[in-house]
């Protein structure tokens, strides 16, 4: 009597992929504790056929030179905001990743979007693997979401998910969530690493064969990182983060990659109670509540992609209590305010070693451009003197480490910004004065040191 063959087990780590032929604790790949599961091995391997599309055809080696190349097509929506951060439009046949943390809005975003495609006579195929189609229908009816070419699919299996795709050959398809998907002929568990692999490469296969458009949503990680295999944001062609805060009404989405755009730009949204509503001019919003003659506080005029934001920089230097001073930061990066304190306390003599230093970007934006230097450096000069910049002066500039102000991109566009929404004042590094084309209601002041920046700002 032969001995019944023992299947094969290999642990995986749910946070990178990493293989192991047994159990350890801690993965040698990320680092991760507590985060490899025993998967089977498949038993028999797959004979591998051509994939075919909808219509039958297989794709065939051609030529380089044989391929016809038209200007690239781009779906718009009614939200200009998603259209700016996907690089003017939605790409027929890409495969759209959008993360972000539980409650942010991402289901809302993609079902409004999914409206508004469904309106222009185009098949939308909405499959939720997290509510049923009751559920989405009563969210549908508060976004005034309605339409005929608009169908709601509430599936996890694969198999069932793609013979409906190959019926109702829809124009757009939208998979909320990703992790809840499951591939029938695998063994491991609903999101593991393994199934999110295999659920997406199905996915990119019918987006690329057939010209259907995919959007995913996407669970993210106490990190903040998007939960499972980071391969699945190698094989995406777009990965939009929507970020914010859930006790505050405003939305960013934040492209991170896109292989037919820029990755800088930036999307800004108001939550209410009839969906997402796009915020046209986001610098009203974060300068609104700017207390008159506070200390401690600068405006900076940030490059989000194309797009100039004026954000109040905000700093509290405090002595310190204990032995070493604290550094906090909130929205800008705490490395780059150790720096820029060091640069201070060395070049402009502010005896800062002993202070602890909180700092924070306004309205919840995240910067990380070296051109929110000057404007971060004269609002801790600001809290360290106790003296107060005046209301309408904004700062743009780099530091260096020897004190001089470094020149920034795209001057002219950061000036007209600040000049349209009333500042006189600018500050600008004293390289990028040369051939200016500014408006008359703003006085431009360029700067070499930040020694000469902080004489002129306070006096």
């Amino acid at each position: 009597m032969s001995a019944v063959a023992k299947p094969k087990t290999q642990f995986v780590c749910q946070n990178c992929g990493y293989n192991s032929p047994r159990y350890l604790g801690r993965c040698p790949n990320c680092g991760a504790w507590n985060q490899m599961v025993e998967e089977k091995l498949p038993t028999k391997n797959k004979e591998v056929h051509a994939q075919s599309n909808l219509a039958g055809q297989i794709a065939k080696p051609r030529l380089l030179t044989s391929v016809n190349v038209e200007k690239e097509p781009r779906v718009k929506t009614q939200l200009a905001e998603l259209n700016r951060v996907l690089g003017g439009g939605i790409v027929p046949g890409s495969l759209v990743l959008v993360g972000g943390d539980p409650g942010i809005g991402k289901s809302t975003l993609l079902l409004q979007v999914s409206g508004q495609l469904s309106r222009h006579q185009e098949k939308v195929l909405y499959v939720s693997g997290e509510e049923s189609a009751v559920q989405i229908k009563m969210r549908a009816d508060r976004l005034g979401v309605g339409n005929s070419q608009l169908y709601l699919y509430p599936e996890t299996d694969m198999g069932s998910i793609q013979q409906q795709v190959k019926q109702l050959q829809p124009d757009y398809l939208v998979i909320d969530s990703i992790q809840t998907m499951q591939e029938p002929d695998l063994n491991s568990a609903v999101g593991s690493v393994a199934q999110v692999r295999e659920v997406t490469a199905d996915l990119m296969r019918l987006a690329k064969q057939n010209q259907i458009t995919v959007f995913i949503v996407g669970h993210v990680t106490k990190g903040g990182a998007i939960a499972g295999p980071k391969i699945l944001e190698h094989m995406v062609d777009t990965v939009l983060y929507f970020e914010g805060d859930q006790q505050r009404t405003y939305r960013i989405l934040r492209a991170v990659k896109n292989r037919f755009g820029s990755t800088n730009e930036i999307g800004i949204f108001e939550m209410q109670m009839d969906g997402l509503h796009e915020v046209a001019n986001p610098s009203e919003i974060f300068l609104e509540e700017r207390l008159a003659g506070a200390t401690g506080s600068a405006v900076v005029v940030s490059l989000e992609g194309t797009r100039p934001i004026l954000v109040e920089i905000q700093a509290l230097i405090t002595p310190t209590v204990f032995g070493n001073a604290q550094r906090t930061t909130t929205g800008i990066d705490r490395n780059r305010a150790a720096l820029i304190m060091a640069v201070l306390e060395k070049r402009a003599n502010l005896m800062l070693q002993n202070q602890d230093a909180y700092l924070k970007a306004a309205g919840g934006v995240k910067l990380n451009e070296p051109a929110i230097d000057l404007a971060v450096a004269v609002s801790i000069a600001s809290s360290y003197r106790d003296k107060e910049t005046q209301a309408r002066d904004c700062f743009v500039g780099e530091l260096g480490l020897t004190g001089e102000v470094r020149s920034v991109n795209r001057i002219e566009q950061r000036i007209n910004e600040a000049a349209k929404l009333g500042f006189k004042r600018i500050f600008i590094p004293k390289n990028n004065t040369k051939r200016l084309q500014v408006p008359k209601t703003i006085q431009v002041i360029g700067v070499t040191t930040i020694a000469e920046a902080l004489k002129k700002a306070f006096d």
